[in-house]
């Protein structure tokens, strides 16, 4: 079942580029702290931890 379960080079590169804006976004919400800050870090701070969990965990392919 999981033998079929891995990331490309471009999935993989994508995946990261997406962790790091949405760890970037995280920071900057909690550095301002706006009216929905906690809100804002959710959104934010899910798909960055969800991305880093599945480039941490499944295996890249070439």
């Amino acid at each position: 079942m999981f033998d079929t379960l891995y990331l490309t080079p471009v999935t993989g590169a994508l995946l990261v580029f997406v962790v790091v804006v949405c760890g970037h976004m995280y920071r900057k919400t909690w550095k301002d702290q706006p009216p929905d800050a906690r809100l804002k870090a959710w959104l934010f701070g899910v798909p960055a931890a969800l991305g880093l969990l599945v480039l941490a965990f499944v295996p890249l392919k070439f």
